[in-house]
């Protein structure tokens, strides 16, 4: 059995430096979710079975070539990891293929220049994906575009209660079709079946893995200062859960425990897989 991961962080948005969106826990988060993988035995943290892309490395080539690197010969049995700490956003589908009309990206370092990565480009890679593989994808970034008004109000708060919210506004000719259609619901990267769920997990029959999103497809991923250290909040809690329970907790039941610790942050995790796989011990 290959035990693989793949961690992407980025405070660091282009230019490199002050003057990008940059946010300030989201490397603090890969840290600890590879701490996490390597203590608990998921993955362990050598060069070849754990790559980690950070800040001006995390660029658009570099995610899409680590995202190869991480299911290149995956076979049945495998244990697969992909985790992502940084903004998302939206932009107009130009393919037909979503039923909201959006499709949901995440932002690597050059997202300005090089552009973001669509939820097309996850799953014109994870088309090929073998049965019996088990892939988590654990984005800890925001799905929709509620968040920027808020930055401006919560600007002027003390450092100890600011909350810097993971989204970043589409580029004008991709987000002005956005603008001029605002009734069209939100729905989250990878996420076929969801609609602004009321559920904590949706059962998707036939997904070829679990996707785990640090809100629901209608909020924004926020961070803070916890314990002094600027945090992702559903990074740390998805960590500090699973170190506690250990590998013997189903999926369901971690995603109970940290949408419970998430309630004060006022964002609701969400998770999607196959009953199956939603029922299987974490990451087996």
């Amino acid at each position: 059995m290959t035990k693989k991961a793949l961690l992407v962080g980025i405070n660091d948005y282009a230019p490199v430096g002050a003057g990008g969106p940059d946010l300030r826990g989201c490397v603090n988060d890969v840290r600890d979710m590879a701490n996490t993988l390597n203590v608990l035995g998921i993955v362990p943290a050598t060069p070849g079975t754990m790559q980690i892309l950070t800040d001006a490395r995390a660029t658009r080539v570099a995610i899409l070539n680590g995202f190869k690197w991480l299911i290149k010969g995956a076979k049945k049995g495998d244990v697969l990891v992909f985790y992502y700490s940084g903004h998302g956003s939206q932009v107009a589908d130009t393919s037909g293929d979503e039923l909201d009309g959006k499709d949901e990206t995440i932002c690597p370092h050059d997202y300005a220049t090089a552009g973001m990565i669509k939820d097309d480009d996850f799953r014109a890679l994870l088309a090929g994906l073998p049965a019996g593989v088990n892939l988590d994808i654990i984005l800890d970034s925001c799905h929709s575009g509620t968040g920027t008004r808020e930055l401006a109000v919560m600007a002027a708060a003390p450092e100890e209660l600011s909350v810097a919210y993971r989204y970043v506004e589409p580029p004008i000719d991709w987000g002005f079709f956005l603008d001029a259609n605002p009734s069209l619901p939100v729905r989250g990267i990878l996420m076929p079946g969801g609609t602004g769920g009321a559920r904590d997990a949706v059962v998707v029959p036939g997904l070829n893995h679990v996707l785990w999103a640090g809100c629901r497809d209608n909020q924004t991923s926020g961070e803070g200062l916890i314990d002094g250290v600027v945090r992702g909040f559903f990074t740390y809690h998805f960590c500090k859960v699973l170190r506690g329970a250990g590998v013997s907790i189903t999926r369901r039941r971690l995603d109970a425990q940290v949408t419970a610790n998430l309630k004060s942050s006022g964002q609701t995790p969400q998770m999607e897989g196959t009953s199956a796989s939603l029922a299987e011990k974490v990451f087996t």
